[in-house]
């Protein structure tokens, strides 16, 4: 499994409550905050629906 390096990029303020609840399971708290997860289906799809808060690395 390839691993990718998520980080937040923008404010989750004004997004809809899927979209923090989505930040929220990746882990993301805070902006400039990474964390590293296995590129799995779920991580995936969570990614793409908040891809416009995010900024990923592969690594």
């Amino acid at each position: 499994m390839a691993k990718v390096k998520v980080t937040q990029v923008r404010s989750v303020i004004d997004q809809t409550k899927k979209q923090k609840a989505t930040m929220q399971a990746l882990g993301l708290r805070k902006i400039s905050q990474s964390i590293e997860h296995e590129l799995t289906p779920q991580v995936e799809g969570m990614i793409n629906k908040v891809r416009h808060l995010v900024d990923v690395e592969t690594l």
